[in-house]
């Protein structure tokens, strides 16, 4: 496909090459579009190859296959993040996905009914957009973290890969979500820690085969079918699910008390270049690692489409009073589970039917 079309060329630009972005690939070539993927990374899969080395899914290879294509494998095992970026990459080359990588879209804007992408001085037109960039944009950080000592090494969990890049000495893990617990147990074998926060609660089965047998087809249903925002109870959970941390899955606080790991309150800010706990400095750290999530970045979008809280807004990522705009990947766009492997797959078979053909 020419990868700088005139104008009016394409019925559909997808922003973002990701599993969601891949999904939706796949149910517009079955529609017969002309449309095209950019992501901004330089193979498709890195956003999942830049995790941390040891990162696994916590859902069995039988749900983490997209549209047409089951994840290979035992299907009670659970991938690891490079066997899930290699399979994104094979997934596109299988269906022939016109995908254009190292392209980070720097702004997006409708001019005379149509919008326009720009990357580098290149510009790609089309009657509709999907943006599929996901829920992992932005890392987010403590406006005083700038104010840790230098001496202290501070990585957000984006950036660790392995305890390798650590100082000797204590480290001190903020967040107490499942990156966080998972680094924090991952640190502890090669370094004393510390996790500074609260879980969001755990899952109450021990995590392996047995509960990808019985117990995560449950949790997957009420993720996909239960909780979302058609229902009064996913309406009631959305806002919890957003402002705090999923509950812990396969690392829980008592393996990470059993590996030696001391737990304190959340750090509340700086003095002396020290993170502060319970109103005073934390001695003896070397090491921070913030795992404290994302925010989303959409700022290079023109529509003024956001809600106060910085969200699309949107329905079943329907872009509202603006046509030809769709979202997909987002953290509960629609169910709980609308950023994971299933949900993107679920909700971009449902945004494929809502897509207008272009004029």
């Amino acid at each position: 496909m020419n990868t700088n079309p005139s104008p009016g060329t394409l019925d559909t630009l997808v922003i973002g090459g990701g599993q969601a972005g891949l999904a939706m690939g796949h149910y517009l070539k079955r529609q017969g579009r002309r449309f095209l993927i950019l992501d901004a990374n330089p193979r498709i899969g890195d956003a999942w190859r830049q995790r941390w080395d040891t990162l696994r899914l916590f859902t069995p290879a039988k749900y983490d296959g997209l549209p047409g294509m089951p994840f290979p494998g035992d299907g009670l095992s659970f991938p690891t993040k490079d066997e899930v970026a290699d399979y994104l990459e094979t997934y596109a080359a299988t269906f022939d996905l016109p995908v254009l990588s190292g392209i980070r879209v720097e702004r997006l804007w409708r001019e005379q009914g149509r919008y326009v992408a720009a990357s580098d001085g290149r510009r790609w037109e089309a009657g509709n957009v999907v943006v599929a960039t996901g829920c992992t944009q932005a890392p987010r950080l403590p406006d005083f973290a700038p104010d840790l000592a230098p001496s202290i090494v501070q990585l957000h969990s984006s950036e660790y890969r392995n305890p390798g890049q650590l100082r000797d000495g204590r480290v001190l893990v903020v967040g107490l979500g499942n990156s966080g617990a998972e680094i924090a147990l991952e640190v502890s074998r090669t370094h004393p820690t510390v996790v500074a926060g609260k879980p969001g609660g755990e899952l109450p089965v021990r995590h392996g085969r047995n509960a990808a047998r019985f117990v995560l087809p449950v949790v997957r249903f009420l993720g996909l079918y239960v909780l979302t925002l058609d229902t009064p109870i996913g309406r009631k959970a959305a806002p919890h699910k957003l402002t705090h941390a999923d509950p812990l899955i396969r690392t829980k606080s008592k393996d990470l008390a059993a590996a030696g790991v001391e737990f304190v309150p959340r750090v509340t800010g700086v003095q002396d270049g020290r993170p502060v706990v319970a109103g005073s400095p934390l001695d003896d750290v070397s090491n921070v690692i913030w795992c404290t999530g994302y925010r989303e970045s959409f700022d290079w979008i023109e529509p003024q489409v956001f809600d106060g809280g910085g969200r699309p807004r949107q329905h079943r990522g329907v872009a509202a009073d603006v046509p030809g705009l769709f979202f997909l990947g987002e953290e509960f766009m629609f169910a709980a589970a609308s950023a994971t492997l299933p949900g993107s797959c679920r909700d971009a078979k449902y945004l494929a039917s809502k897509i207008p053909v272009a004029s």
